[in-house]
């Protein structure tokens, strides 16, 4: 079939650049139209292989739900049209329903629509896999997304790594010497380990003699200022970075300390070692950052593990509260040793893939 794919992956940045492996596969077939919400855009725009770019808020996905109007979806369905896409790969993840969207795509007249899909797609879906039956339940997404674009027809042609398009140099912004990035935001309080912890590992890292730079969006600002009146010496780029700036910033740091965000996927996009204070609301399994190592921490056996809260049903938060700032220095301080900071500086995505699906050390 000509013309150009439809790739779509509606929610936020860290779910458009895990989809990154499976829009370079289709892009080694077929020119590639990205479909995306509003949150995921900036993750788009660094993708490589990626032609143009749709962004549209569905109204199953987008928080505070958008009210769902004729007008707005045949804004989705004439856009959709003009591209003359003919075929589309509908990336989710394993708690989402391709189905709303392939009505849609159906209506603006996409004749192939591949997705994965629990309930029965009838007429929706020409190829579909059964989550469970098809598609192994515990993937990491990256590897979910590839999984789907692979049935599809387009099978991976690279090693399977997130990447992004070529990164600036942002030096400007941090500094000629090494650092470490911390980053305090989360799209939900449910992901973020306390802003006073931050406060004092900062504390503690600019103790030891290394530099801090603290990212965030402009209304992480509140975050990043608390860090530093206790770590005054940090630098504060809050609102200051655009989000290819940010890969560059993340490019150029010896290791990352963040939650369960984009950030921490945009870091392993370009390599970077991650600290991941991952909540286990959702499984670390599907989420923690891919392809780069990583210092997973964080209790995975909590009672909120799986329940994908937004806020923490737990007084205290203690799944995350309980992890000390000093073993997130110990972290730090084992990845970005020397050997290993030599190595993510000169081969940023030379870090050890893990085994896909189905390989030797699956487990």
């Amino acid at each position: 079939m000509s013309g150009p794919v439809l790739v779509a992956r509606l929610d936020s940045m860290g779910d458009v650049l895990v989809s990154g492996p499976a829009v370079r596969a289709v892009a080694r077939h077929a020119e590639v139209v990205m479909l995306c919400g509003p949150l995921g855009v900036g993750g788009a725009a660094l993708l490589p292989g990626i032609s143009d770019t749709i962004v549209w808020e569905a109204p199953w996905i987008s928080e505070p739900w958008r009210e769902a109007t004729r007008e707005h979806t045949e804004q989705l369905i004439d856009r959709v049209r003009e591209t003359g896409a003919r075929e589309a790969v509908i990336l989710t993840s394993f708690h989402q329903s391709p189905l709303p969207l392939a009505l849609l795509l159906r209506l603006a007249g996409v004749e192939r629509i591949t997705g994965a899909s629990v309930d029965h797609p009838g007429s929706l879906l020409d190829v579909r896999l059964r989550p469970g039956e098809d598609l192994i339940e515990d993937l990491p997404e990256p590897e979910r997304a590839l999984a789907i674009a692979e049935a599809a027809g387009f099978p991976g042609g690279d090693d399977g790594r997130l990447a992004v398009v070529p990164t600036p140099d942002t030096r400007g912004l941090t500094g000629n010497g090494p650092y470490v990035a911390l980053h305090a935001g989360a799209a939900v309080p449910a992901r973020r380990w306390p802003v006073q912890h931050f406060a004092r590992l900062a504390r503690l890292l600019t103790d030891a003699g290394r530099t801090v730079v603290l990212t965030g969006s402009r209304g992480e600002a509140e975050l990043t200022a608390r860090i530093r009146d206790e770590a005054p010496e940090a630098v504060d780029l809050a609102g200051r970075c655009s989000t290819l700036e940010l890969a560059g910033v993340l490019a150029g740091a010896d290791v990352l300390v963040s939650g369960n965000s984009g950030p921490a996927h945009l870091a392993a996009a370009v390599g970077t070692p991650v600290v991941s204070l991952f909540s286990p609301v959702v499984p670390a399994v599907k989420w923690a950052p891919y392809g780069v190592p990583v210092r997973l921490l964080g209790d995975q056996s909590a009672p909120c593990a799986g329940s994908r809260a937004r806020e923490c049903p737990i007084a205290g938060h203690p799944c995350l509260a309980g992890v000390a700032p000093e073993t997130v220095l110990s972290a730090v301080d084992d990845l970005a040793a020397p050997e290993q900071a030599n190595a993510h500086h000169a081969h940023p995505a030379s870090a050890a893939l893990p085994p896909r699906a189905g390989e030797e050390g699956r487990r």
